[in-house]
């Protein structure tokens, strides 16, 4: 594929001219939803409110003025595209860039169509709700430092007030973040699971916030019966914002944790406090159901809830301890990341400095057969797939379902992109 546009080419005007034209419903105003004594107590523990999905008739069910964001990723726009809403786009929208250029590669067409879906349906998602909205990036970009950039800035240029542009958690991801975040755009840093991931994520690419898809991490330690599952993904979120709050005190850096992938009412309950929440629309009903009594909402994010491993499963030993811990060694490994110049470093030079200072086992390196299972495991990896290799130090827990994640993401992008062919 050729280089990406530059956010600043006339092709990058014409297209973000070309989707605020899309949207033309007028502005909602937050004062105009009603207001909830539940979620403005929640509120008042600190905790921003967040809805996990991109469609506009079920946020429309839940949404009250105390909400305030929305986001989506390559699944959920995927779902939305599905539908056929946006069918008549993509052949307008491939007109006015085979008009922009005309040599413009097939994949590239593609890619920049998908761009164009997702800023158009953020913009819906900002004028519907007056809400900001996290749009991502594509995620064939992912290990491309310089396309990330430029797509971020893209995205930014399109909302600057509203759109939160997601990268995700890669060597090349981290240094696309580290500048836009200094050229001043706002980001969520996705696909993290555990709190030293995101003590490297806050020193490196010092995004606004970050996220633990803590769901995943249950999901991880039941599914694969090394325990009953119950609070590891908690457990790893609330020391991962416990993390953060102190490199708040030790240093000017203040990036905000997300608690995603939850998956009940009762991880909103036992998880009040947090930086945000992004509640996908059944968890955030169940948690209006069981509209627990005022003295129960509290801020809980000093909790540390115990994790029960199955017999004979030691954490420790397994590495199993990732998820939660940020050891003096990580910690050194990350400072040194952090001091490379994200203008002029690599993913290579990511990847050598975090090895060279006992943490290479972050981002495991896959050879192609094993790139291809990590897919066919899906969401949650299996854990005799991996085992071997964790054991020896190349490879993570938490890098492993960061790299299961990406690969999902992968799939539900592709679903997306051909449709996008299909109309074309």
């Amino acid at each position: 594929m050729n280089e990406a546009p530059k956010h600043d080419s006339r092709l990058a005007k014409e297209v973000a001219e070309f989707c605020a034209k899309q949207v033309t419903q007028p502005q909602a105003k937050r004062d105009s939803f009603p207001s909830s004594p539940l979620w403005a107590a929640v509120a008042r523990t600190g905790t921003a409110l967040w809805l996990d999905t991109g469609d506009v008739d079920a946020a429309r069910e839940l949404w009250v003025r105390e909400f305030v964001a929305l986001t989506t990723n390559n699944t959920l726009l995927n779902k939305e595209v599905q539908k056929g809403i946006y069918d008549q786009l993509v052949p307008d929208a491939a007109a006015l860039l085979r008009k922009a250029d005309a040599k413009m590669p097939a994949d590239r067409l593609v890619q920049e169509i998908a761009f164009v879906l997702n800023a158009v349906h953020g913009l819906k998602l900002v004028r519907t709700f007056d809400a900001d909205v996290s749009v991502e990036l594509h995620t064939a970009l992912g290990n491309d430092a310089e396309a990330s950039y430029q797509y971020g800035k893209r995205f930014a240029a399109i909302c600057p007030d509203r759109f939160i542009v997601k990268v995700p958690l890669t060597p090349a991801g981290l240094l696309a973040a580290r500048r836009l975040h200094d050229d001043g755009i706002r980001l969520n840093f996705t696909l993290g699971f555990s709190a030293r991931q995101n003590w490297l994520i806050a020193q490196l690419a010092q995004p606004t916030w970050c996220n633990v898809f803590m769901g995943r991490i249950n999901a991880f330690v039941a599914d694969n019966k090394l325990g009953d599952g119950v609070n590891a993904g908690e457990k790893a979120t609330l020391a991962s914002q416990r993390g953060l709050r102190r490199l708040r005190d030790q240093t000017r850096l203040h990036v905000r944790q997300i608690g995603a992938s939850m998956r009940s009412g009762q991880q909103c309950e036992d998880l009040l406090g947090l930086d945000v929440f992004t509640m996908p629309t059944a968890a955030a009903k169940e948690f209006v159901k069981k509209n627990p009594p005022a003295a129960a909402i509290t801020d809980k994010t000093r909790n540390d809830p115990t994790v029960t491993f199955a017999a004979g499963i030691d954490a420790g030993a397994e590495k199993l301890n990732c998820f939660w811990e940020i050891t003096p060694g990580f910690e050194r490994a990350a400072a040194a990341a952090a001091r490379l110049d994200p203008r002029t470093a690599t993913a290579k030079d990511v990847l050598g400095t975090l090895a060279a200072h006992g943490a290479g086992d972050l981002f495991p390196q896959f050879s192609p057969g094993e790139a291809a299972k990590v897919t066919k495991e899906g969401k949650i990896p299996v854990y005799a797939s991996w085992k071997d290799r964790v054991r020896a130090g190349t490879a993570s827990w938490d890098g492993v379902l960061t790299a299961a994640a990406l690969a999902s993401f992968t799939q539900d992008q592709q679903a997306l992109d051909d449709r996008i062919q299909k109309q074309l």
